[in-house]
């Protein structure tokens, strides 16, 4: 593991953390409106009785994950604004070609769904631990909740989605 450098980091101001947080959250917030809109399609893919639950529960916790996204915006007095979320929505789309690229062989696609769905978890997680410390750091207990809650979501998922690889993989 790499050595913390203890030189002194510059902080950031308030205002530059509001800024970081707000275009953040609108790049995440972007990337699941894109999810929610597409996983429809993707469980439609899916072979494995279970796999395709998953994708559609995981949709509906997406949606929940968009409404509390909402809910913080409005308690910072912002709206969600289409922000430039190209490279996400483009990392998105690649995975949704990869797994249309195994039309024909339905185990290797549900395996393909599988690794592209514990990718896309593990970023969402990723991103709203991160902003989750801004949030602490803004003093903004309601807002760090309601991450808190996004994260956690997104955690089970992700169990979830390693439960059916689990399975996939014991037969």
């Amino acid at each position: 593991m790499a050595e913390i450098n203890k030189t002194s980091i510059p902080a950031l101001t308030e205002g530059e953390l509001n800024e970081f947080f707000v275009d953040h959250l609108n790049r995440i917030y972007c990337a699941k409106s894109h999810l929610v809109r597409r996983f429809p399609e993707l469980a439609d893919q899916a072979n494995f009785k279970d796999l395709k639950n998953a994708i559609l529960e995981t949709t509906l916790d997406v949606g929940n994950q968009i409404l509390r996204m909402d809910e913080i915006l409005t308690m910072m007095g912002q709206v969600h604004l289409a922000t430039n979320c190209k490279g996400m929505i483009a990392m998105l789309e690649e995975a949704f070609d990869a797994v249309q690229d195994q039309n024909e062989y339905t185990t290797k696609r549900d395996m393909g769904i599988l690794y592209y769905m514990h990718t896309i978890e593990s970023m969402e997680m990723a991103s709203f631990q991160l902003l989750r410390m801004v949030a602490v750091k803004l003093k903004n207990r309601d807002i760090s909740q309601l991450l808190q809650e996004n994260y956690d979501e997104a955690k089970e998922d992700r169990t979830l989605l390693l439960l059916i690889t689990a399975r996939y993989l014991v037969n």
